[in-house]
């Protein structure tokens, strides 16, 4: 972390932030980490810098070592860090940038200003706000810069999409060039696109996905941009049938997410690859988990939240605040609120009691799940939910021979097989 901060384009931004946050030695184990201030429409100035320079130096480290490109993955969704965000990623020479979970349709021309460090502007989407309500989150790179710089890089855009029809929208609608997508069916880990039309659930509370719901690949192909597919194509098999079937290739989670390599707490992870072995390890696409109203793969894990009594036992907390929505009070300002933050709060903010029901932080689960869990009061440890595509169940077929784990190497070689 150090070594990424040292490489950082403005030294002084980056030695405030290591000067806030660096422990020596590290953290007392029941001391809970620094709270930063949540995400709003005013941002104050260090959190918008810790944006930048997280950003950079997640991706300055993954380029290490390799002249390859590094992409990096955003929730449309989570809208307010986007700009700070993207420009710590560009000063670090990203090459692809990746966006699923909404339609963004304003990121190419984000980037394109970005890229020249000009001001750049997004619209804050804001539950029930007015034409004439300011929602417009604008950031101004020289505000924040303490020398010149050159042009940047301006990463190429691949939209995560589910449906042909968002696919022709982005293409028409979007600020800026698109150079891809990446085509996600609803077998994909972490949030799934819901069913289109009027949804059915399963006799387990499923999501039931149709022929709607599956992208025309003929379609794809005549809007003359590279695709990827995503969502059960971990495989040599499934690779070659995508390249048949005209992509340029596939994105992989579920198998990378349980090898060696992956920051998944190892706990979790070799409970999931027995559980795989054995042939018990299940996948449940939860509609009312996440708080954004997404489907959400869950891998089914005891000591976890996946387990109703775990879930239960949580004390309903929102610290961090990512997945909060926006929106207009009746005095005309704005405010957030969280499905998953305590009900009366919720309740408090106009939101709906049933709105509340099986909803999970995801904000603080996911962090968990990576070995950095938020203590609350020197007691309460928070809880991972992992998350994985439905191929879980295949992870086993990366496994060296007389192995019980196997690295990111193994699952190259398996997926260029022949």
């Amino acid at each position: 972390m150090r070594r990424g901060l040292d490489r950082f384009p403005f030294p002084k931004m980056a030695e405030r932030i290591w000067e806030a946050y660096y422990i020596p030695g590290g953290k007392m184990e029941n001391q809970p980490y620094k709270s930063l201030p949540k995400h709003s429409l005013d941002n104050p100035r260090e959190l918008i810098e810790l944006c930048m320079v997280a950003n950079f130096v997640e991706v300055n480290l993954a380029r290490e070592g390799h002249e390859h490109p590094v992409g990096i993955n955003f929730l449309e969704k989570i809208q307010i860090p986007h700009l700070p965000s993207l420009y710590g990623a560009m000063l670090a020479g990203v090459g692809y940038v990746l966006i699923g979970a909404g339609i963004p349709l304003k990121i190419p021309g984000a980037l394109d200003r970005l890229a020249n460090h000009e001001p750049a502007s997004y619209e804050l989407r804001v539950m029930g706000a007015k034409r004439s309500d300011e929602t417009t989150i604008t950031f101004v790179p020289r505000d924040f810069a303490e020398c010149d710089l050159p042009p940047l890089l301006r990463p190429k855009f691949l939209p995560i999409i589910a449906s042909n029809t968002l696919a022709v929208a982005l293409l028409r609608k979007a600020n800026g060039r698109i150079d891809g997508f990446v085509v996600e069916g609803p077998t994909a880990g972490g949030h799934n696109a819901p069913p289109r039309g009027n949804p059915e659930r399963s006799g387990a509370g499923e999501p039931i996905y149709g022929e709607r719901d599956k992208v025309d690949l003929q379609e794809m192909r005549e809007l003359g941009l590279p695709f990827w597919l995503a969502g059960g194509y971990g495989s040599a098999e499934k690779l070659r049938e995508a390249l048949a079937a005209g992509a340029t290739g596939v994105q992989v989670g579920t198998a990378f997410a349980f090898c060696a390599e992956s920051d998944l707490r190892a706990d979790y992870k070799q409970a999931l690859l027995m559980k795989a072995l054995s042939g018990e390890a299940k996948v449940f696409t939860d509609s009312s988990a996440s708080p954004t109203g997404y489907p959400f793969k869950v891998a089914q894990l005891e000591g976890t939240l996946s387990e109703p009594e775990v879930y239960l036992a949580r004390p309903r907390i929102c610290d961090l605040g990512y997945l909060r929505e926006p929106f207009r009070t009746e005095a005309g300002t704005i405010d957030y609120r969280c499905a998953a933050q305590p009900v009366s709060i919720y309740l408090s903010k106009g939101g709906k009691i049933e709105d509340t029901v099986g909803r999970i932080c995801l904000c603080n689960a996911l962090v968990a799940n990576v070995g950095h869990p938020q203590i609350h009061a020197g007691k309460y440890v928070e809880t991972g939910l992992v998350t994985s595509g439905d191929d879980l169940r295949e992870i086993p077929s990366f496994l060296p021979p007389d192995s019980q784990d196997y690295n990111a190497a193994d699952v190259i070689a398996k997926l260029l097989d022949a």
